[in-house]
């Protein structure tokens, strides 16, 4: 193999690998979005919840008059 052959197989090695390596963080920023995108919901699920939770106790003891 010359030189010239050498080279351009190391570059489109380097070439291959950076594509991977950027689709690799972009999959793993999607998923870190995802995973945020769960955690606000199940939050916001919670506090819902925790609301009904205190309107029920406040009704059941009368504390809402």
């Amino acid at each position: 193999m010359d030189s010239q052959n050498v080279n351009y197989h190391v570059g489109q090695a380097k070439g291959q690998t950076e594509e991977k390596a950027s689709n690799m963080a972009d999959k793993a920023t999607s998923a870190a979005q995802s995973t945020k995108e769960s955690i606000q919901e199940a939050g916001a699920q919670m506090q819902v919840k925790a609301q009904d939770t205190m309107d029920s106790v406040k009704e059941a003891t009368g504390m809402n008059k």
